[in-house]
């Protein structure tokens, strides 16, 4: 469905409902056409039923009784007109509810696939602002929620015929009647008016708790093994069970305005029914109609009762559907804060030049603002592997993922041989660049589809999935899959270990081919000889990338060409690891550290004390892999 330059709905809540029904006519106007004409139909063809019984009563039914012989043999003649007009009330009936149903499926279908296209297009900056179960909801319960109206909408537009013909046919048979006939409808109109300024808080209410149950519920699946491990169970259950109350609360306050409602919906036409016996009755004594006349009137406003009520339900169900979609819309209408370019980068080597000039990234804090990198340059040639290197919260990570341009500099800019990553054309940086966390996600799906992330035919070949296996060095561990590539991979890739699942999705950023390779600790969790060969790999590669290396094991960073000493957003200093530990005595610090961790692991697993569930093998001997190098 296109979208309009701004999603929210702006004016009075009619005025809002109005517009909201306009654009979701105008998104599937064929199908809506045809159902609001099948509804017309039925709405003539109702009045049409009663417009026959009356005939029938008055120049059949009545003179038959009387002994008329004319008109006893027209009695199969009125029994014939009365079942073709009931035929094509039930064929239009039919015909509505499919035209309905799938104009309704169609609108959630486009709303769904709008929401989803805009969380794709929104950065990372925005999705840190907004808890996931909110987003679930967006796209479920709200989406539902905006498009309930639509599913019982030409029925009502149908009544609107049905209300115009049936009138005509009223004002024809008898002013007074129907005059008493119509006389409700100008209660339902001050009935609904009544019913939106209660029902729309509460539906809003009910809307937002909606979201908190779904963020409860996604936090506590995601953090399973944390729960389960922690014995914190209860608590994720009445934490739950709290916020699950308070939606059923709002429920049931939303059932309760409800509940006043739609009694008076369904009891305006009865008293309209009512008033046209009585005043109908008073015109037959007088001798003003005959008794055919109020019979037909009455079984029309009869008939009506249930498309009344649909017009009803609409009115009913307006409340949440402009809810629902307003917090809709302010996902549609939400504006990435980074701009986004249009510059075509077409790197002419396997490695980019990456180069941050004076980049300073500012983030807001309880108490004012905190810089998590702060004035940087940085130089990075084609093809180097340089790795960054600092304490806990130094901003390593901060200062990587603006190269993969998961944020923006506040100050500075990021240049990808020589292009600013703002002026740059996202296809072209998500082609050339690839960001592995250590935080690696593995789909529900092949290992093929793991790697490939894409569909046939613009998918890698199988040999290129392999190639990328292979330099990843999870291809043996793949061939032993029941059906290596087609092996599918369980939720979060349960059957395989970390150190695996790290090597799948550095697998999965290789197959690019990509000119720059970010690890963020991305092979925290394997064999440090594994990671060894994985780098040397990279270098002998001949479309070897630019790689940038956040590493906390000294193994790591004994691979690097250069590394890079992180502290308080700062780069302190860069050079080789022993350029780094004969003058930077912070770094040096750092580096004995990271050794003693080594030695402390060591001697535990010799006295069997490791941990139940380590990396694959981190055995670290900085002198062998010197020496390697």
């Amino acid at each position: 469905m296109p979208l309009p330059p701004t999603a929210r709905l702006t004016g009075a809540p009619a005025l809002r409902g109005a517009r909201l029904v306009g654009r979701g006519i105008r998104s599937h106007p064929w199908v809506y056409a045809a159902a609001i004409g099948v509804s017309a139909v039925f709405g003539v063809a109702t009045v049409g039923v009663s417009r026959v019984l009356g005939w029938a009563t008055d120049e059949v039914v009545v003179p038959a009784l009387q002994g008329d012989p004319g008109a006893q043999a027209r009695i199969w003649h009125a029994g014939w007109v009365v079942a073709a007009v009931a035929a094509t009330l039930a064929v239009s009936v039919a015909l509505r509810r499919v035209l309905a149903g799938l104009g309704y499926a169609l609108l959630q279908e486009d709303h769904r696939l709008a929401v989803t296209r805009q969380y794709l297009r929104l950065p990372m900056s925005w999705h840190r602002r907004h808890p996931a179960g909110q987003l679930l909801s967006n796209a479920g319960s709200d989406v539902e929620a905006s498009t309930t109206i639509f599913n019982p909408l030409p029925y009502a537009l149908g009544v609107v015929a049905m209300i115009a013909v049936a009138t005509v046919q009223l004002v024809r048979t008898d002013v007074w009647i129907a005059v008493a006939a119509l006389a409700t409808l100008p209660l339902m109109v001050v009935a609904n008016l009544v019913f939106q300024r209660w029902m729309s808080p509460a539906v809003s209410r009910a809307q937002q708790l909606r979201a908190e149950v779904a963020d409860v519920a996604h936090e506590s699946f995601e953090a399973a093994t944390l729960v389960k491990s922690l014995g914190t169970a209860e608590r994720e259950a009445d934490r739950f069970a709290e916020r699950a109350g308070r939606l059923a609360a709002a429920n049931v306050h939303v059932g309760v305005v409800r509940a006043f409602f739609d009694p008076v919906v369904d009891l305006l036409p009865n008293l309209g029914t009512l008033a046209v016996l009585v005043v109908g009755t008073a015109r037959v004594v007088h001798g003003d109609v005959g008794t055919g006349a109020v019979v037909g009137a009455a079984y029309l406003l009869a008939l009506m009762a249930v498309p009344v009520r649909a017009f009803g339900w609409v009115l009913g169900d307006m409340p949440r559907a402009l809810v629902g979609w307003e917090r809709v819309a302010r996902v549609l209408d939400a504006r990435a804060d980074e701009p986004v370019g249009d510059v075509a980068w077409r790197p002419a080597g396997a490695g980019a030049h990456v180069r941050l000039e004076h980049v300073t990234r500012t983030v807001a804090a309880v108490d004012g603002t905190i810089d998590l990198v702060r004035d940087v340059d940085l130089d990075v040639a084609p093809g180097r592997v340089v790795a960054l290197v600092g304490p806990t919260g130094a901003g390593k990570t901060s200062l990587v993922a603006l190269v993969a341009r998961l944020a923006d500099p506040s100050v500075g800019r990021v240049l990808l041989d020589g292009i600013d990553l703002r002026d740059m054309a996202p296809a072209d940086l998500a082609e050339h660049v690839a960001f592995v966390s250590q935080q690696t996600f593995v789909f529900e799906d092949t290992v093929r589809g793991n790697v490939t992330l894409a569909d046939p035919p613009g998918a890698p070949s199988d040999d290129e999935v392999w190639a990328a296996l292979r330099l990843a060095r999870v291809d043996d561990v793949v061939r032993a899959l029941p059906g290596d590539l087609d092996a599918a991979l369980g939720e979060r890739g349960a059957n395989l270990s970390g150190g695996q699942r790290q090597r799948l999705a550095l697998a999965r950023a290789l197959v690019r081919r990509p000119r720059v390779l970010v690890l963020d600790d991305a092979t925290s969790a394997v064999d440090p000889r594994i990671e060894q060969a994985i780098l040397t790999g990279l270098r002998s590669d001949d479309s070897a990338p630019t790689v940038l290396l956040v590493a906390y094991r000294m193994s790591s960073v004994l691979l690097a060409d250069e590394v890079v000493h992180v502290d308080g957003g700062r780069v302190v200093d860069r050079g080789t690891h022993r350029e780094l530990l004969e003058r930077d005595a912070g770094y040096r610090e750092l580096a004995t550290a990271y050794e003693r961790e080594s030695r402390r692991r060591a001697d535990e697993r010799a006295d069997g004390r490791a941990d139940e569930n380590p990396v694959e093998n981190p055995v670290e001997n900085p002198v062998e892999i010197e020496a390697a190098r």
